[in-house]
């Protein structure tokens, strides 16, 4: 039988009545009230997460900045002390090792949040690539993280963390080192849901304090906790990538989106000379967002399908809560990418009509007609 690990909050999960499911090694709660109330909540009001099982990494010395920067395809010259930054880090090929988010904290010392099923390999091949008067350490055993997230998040946050920091008016992809109950916390205006609101990293020994503070000072708010379900239908409205299914090892940041934290002007990084090439011949494929057309929803893996040929696959795809027509990302030829194109895909051997459309879907849908 799997032995699966447990974040600090797993005791307060099961209080709440959460189903667990297995994800990157722990047992994870899915849902608590369940799916659609949960994902309006954090639409409309406010929502907690645990996402304790993220990977945190700390890379510091005197040439950290030159280090790091030689294996991310983004630029952290970029940026001053106290922002972050989305980015990815590449193979040699191009191909995406993982997307994560670093947490400038001086020249010296980044602070990063890598995903929850790359945590060694991403250590690893950090470690393998450092040069310099730098060190990694793997502190992910150290750090419990809470998503605050939705319109209401940044009053909870202000309310429960206190003190002189304006909280209410952080800049986007800032944070901040503050103290709450003697003990660290670091607060940023960082997420994945699209709702707005905080990422809070603090000790695993004062994670349950902080979930019950902000669950308690919540309550007038409407806050709930919530599951991997509707993390995942979050960020899917939005179009976030989740490695895994719509980026992995075969594919590259230009197909896939994600050109705009890709700075093929930097002097060089792990994975330039492939992606410069790629850029010269362009690429062959793109990821796209769509909209099922039919009844219907698209599934991790499901073929797409093109004048009479398989040509593509569903990368990710649910029914949108929110927009409450079945969406999807997948890759296409570059000849389907234009917004309005006809595909269909392939699910359970009937071929459903789809067409692409922009992503964010929460804002490009909304502005057409789904029907």
């Amino acid at each position: 039988m799997t032995e699966y690990k447990h974040t600090p909050l797993h005791a307060s999960h099961v209080r709440l009545g959460a189903r667990f499911v297995p994800f990157a090694g722990y047992s994870m709660p899915v849902q608590y009230s369940g799916l659609l109330e949960e994902h309006e909540a954090v639409r409309s009001r406010v929502g907690l997460f645990d996402v304790s099982h993220m990977g945190e990494i700390v890379v510091s010395g005197a040439d950290a900045l030159s280090a790091l920067n030689h294996i991310i395809t983004n630029d952290l010259k970029k940026i001053k002390d106290g922002k972050a930054m989305y980015t990815a880090m590449c193979f040699d090929d191009g191909g995406i090792v993982d997307d994560l988010i670093v947490y400038r904290k001086s020249e010296t010392e980044f602070f990063l949040c890598v995903n929850a099923s790359n945590v060694e390999k991403d250590y690893n091949w950090i470690v393998s690539h450092l040069t310099g008067n730098v060190v990694a350490e793997n502190q992910s055993d150290l750090w419990a993280q809470i998503a605050v997230q939705g319109p209401q998040a940044r009053r909870l946050v202000a309310d429960v963390l206190g003190g002189a920091v304006d909280w209410m008016r952080l800049p986007n992809f800032s944070f901040m080192d503050t103290v709450w109950n003697g003990a660290l916390i670091r607060a940023a205006t960082t997420g994945y849901t699209g709702a707005g609101g905080y990422e809070l990293y603090t000790g695993a020994d004062i994670a349950v304090d902080l979930w019950d503070a902000l669950m308690q000072q919540g309550q007038p708010l409407g806050v709930v906790p919530v599951g991997l379900g509707a993390r995942d239908t979050l960020r899917l409205e939005m179009g976030y990538c989740l490695y895994g299914n719509d980026i992995d090892a075969t594919t590259n940041p230009l197909e896939a989106g994600l050109g705009w934290v890709t700075r093929l002007d930097k002097n060089n990084f792990v994975g330039l000379s492939a992606l410069k090439a790629i850029q010269k011949v362009g690429v062959s494929r793109q990821l796209v967002g769509f909209e099922v057309l039919d009844k219907g929803i698209a599934r991790h893996g499901y073929p797409i399908v093109i004048d009479g040929k398989t040509n593509g696959i569903v990368t990710s795809g649910t029914r949108s809560p929110t927009l409450k027509v079945p969406i999807g990302m997948g890759y296409v030829p570059t000849t389907h990418t234009a917004d309005g194109s006809r595909i269909s895909i392939d699910i359970r051997g009937k071929l459903v009509a789809a067409r692409v459309c922009k992503m964010p879907f929460l804002m490009y849908l909304q502005k057409s007609d789904t029907n």
